[in-house]
């Protein structure tokens, strides 16, 4: 059998809303590759989403088993427990970050990652370098706009003006 592929994140935000970012670590054998990014206005939820979704788009092969750590609940309990698959019956209604959600739902299809939840800031040395990596990200000063997080506040907007549901 094949070696795994190893795949840590984390997601951050100053201020959840406020400046984000994200990192991840991905280590196959002898080889490791750590990304991240930085926002201007997102939330930690849409980091530690976009972690994995940056992190599985690395791939190039679906024929290794996956193995995604992570210290979110959320993307690893909607996940592994069925949430996910509830959220995409009722076409997300209700339901934040449905963008993302979308976007890492083929990558779940071609990669089938199997997600661990592991105890942040609990001085797991990979955890440990994903949160600081994510942060790092968040305080640069090469920071992304979040389009889904700004869309997602528009039309918050436009419905509460709405005079009609």
């Amino acid at each position: 059998m094949a070696e795994e592929i190893a795949i840590y994140t984390d997601g951050a935000a100053r201020g959840n809303p406020g400046k984000g970012g994200y990192g991840a670590v991905l280590i196959y054998g002898a080889k490791r590759k750590e990304i991240s990014a930085g926002y201007v206005l997102t939330t930690n939820n849409r980091m530690e989403l976009m972690a994995v979704i940056k992190a599985l788009e690395l791939l190039k092969r679906n024929d290794i088993p996956i193995k995604i750590h992570t210290d979110s609940r959320y993307v690893c309990d909607a996940i592994e427990k069925g949430w996910l698959h509830n959220w995409v019956k009722k076409n997300f209604a209700g339901k934040k970050n449905a963008d993302l959600w979308r976007e890492l739902i083929p990558l779940l299809k071609t990669y089938k990652p199997k997600f661990i939840w592991v105890k942040g800031h609990n001085g797991h040395p990979l955890n440990e370098r994903c949160d600081q990596l994510a942060t790092q990200a968040a305080d640069s000063g090469r920071l992304h706009n979040d389009e889904g997080y700004l869309a997602e506040k528009r039309n918050e907007g436009n419905n509460k003006n709405s005079l009609f549901n």
